[in-house]
């Protein structure tokens, strides 16, 4: 625990009185930008396994991918409760009656005490948000909604296929329904500097939300991205460059917000560059290492009252 921010581990275990760990799960979700409803190749840097594990296709349920993955977090971290994460692709991307099987089917498994679910603000409706507010009012219900950038043209840059209108308007159907929200960001985005990447951590920090995901833009095989990366038309940030960068969303972040993440975890096989990606316990060193540089925590310039959209420079 590092007590310049807060961390997603120290406010489950204040929760729960327990360590709490989150298991990945692939449950066979596809995305509105890969099955031709909004497009077909994606997101910039996304490749076709959409962070997946692929267990989905290896015919593994969720239960037994639950079981399996509490194997491996009790060996490793000796934690006894967990939350079931659906992390491949758009997870609230079907049917009410399929999503609430298959939550229903993890939230089933010993030890589980909540839910973690990864989809797209132009991916929620009433109908679907009905269920997660009804699952919520027995259990811990997450839904992490993937943002990356709070500018517009960065969105279309990426071909997210959504804007920040959609984003605040997801934002503002689940709030007060018992779910808490948490909000992807990625640092390092083509066409974005400081200056940008700031101005999205503001807009954000304006929004009412309860976590925030920072990861880096790595390269990985597969996407358009490696091609941008081969052609010389994208350069991937330097490490001390990317905790500089955490270290002002942080700071711009008010301090009850929970910090889920601090950078991702590519796959070895996929990472094309910056290598130092695999390097992640380097990285959160350079991080922690450069908040006390600056003697800064955060929230410490989050002043700005809560408001619906972002400032007319983040836009």
């Amino acid at each position: 625990m590092n007590p310049r921010w807060r961390s997603f581990g120290s406010a489950l275990r204040q929760e729960f009185g327990c360590r709490v760990h989150k298991i990945t799960l692939d449950a066979g979700f596809t995305c509105p930008n890969r099955d031709g409803s909004l497009g077909r190749d994606g997101c910039l840097y996304c490749n076709e396994r959409g962070s997946g594990s692929g267990a989905s296709r290896q015919g593994l349920s969720l239960a037994a991918q639950l079981e399996a993955g509490k194997v491996r977090v009790m060996r490793r971290t000796g934690a006894a409760r967990f939350i079931a994460y659906f992390q491949a692709f758009t997870n609230t991307y079907a049917p009410v009656e399929r999503l609430r099987a298959l939550y229903g089917e993890a939230l089933a498994v010993p030890g589980v005490v909540g839910l973690a679910i990864g989809t797209r603000p132009d991916c929620i409706d009433d109908e679907k948000l009905a269920l997660l507010t009804e699952l919520a009012r027995r259990h811990l219900v997450w839904v992490e909604y993937g943002l990356q950038s709070a500018s517009d043209a960065t969105l279309v840059r990426i071909g997210r296929g959504h804007d920040f209108a959609c984003f605040a308007d997801a934002v503002d159907a689940t709030r007060g329904r018992g779910i808490r929200i948490c909000v992807h960001l990625i640092l390092g985005l083509p066409g974005e500097g400081r200056a940008e990447m700031n101005a999205t951590a503001e807009a954000v920090a304006r929004m009412p939300i309860d976590g925030v995901k920072l990861h880096l833009l790595y390269v990985i095989r597969g996407t358009r991205l490696e091609k941008m990366l081969q052609a010389g038309a994208y350069r991937p940030l330097e490490q001390a460059q990317y905790a500089g960068l955490v270290c002002d969303t942080l700071e711009r972040l008010p301090p009850h917000i929970v910090i889920q993440r601090l950078t991702g975890d590519p796959h070895p096989a996929e990472l094309i560059a910056p290598l130092w990606a695999m390097d992640k316990a380097g990285t959160l060193a350079r991080i922690g290492a450069e908040m006390e540089r600056r003697d800064s925590w955060q929230g410490k310039y989050a002043h700005a009252a809560p408001c619906r959209r972002p400032p007319p420079s983040a836009r």
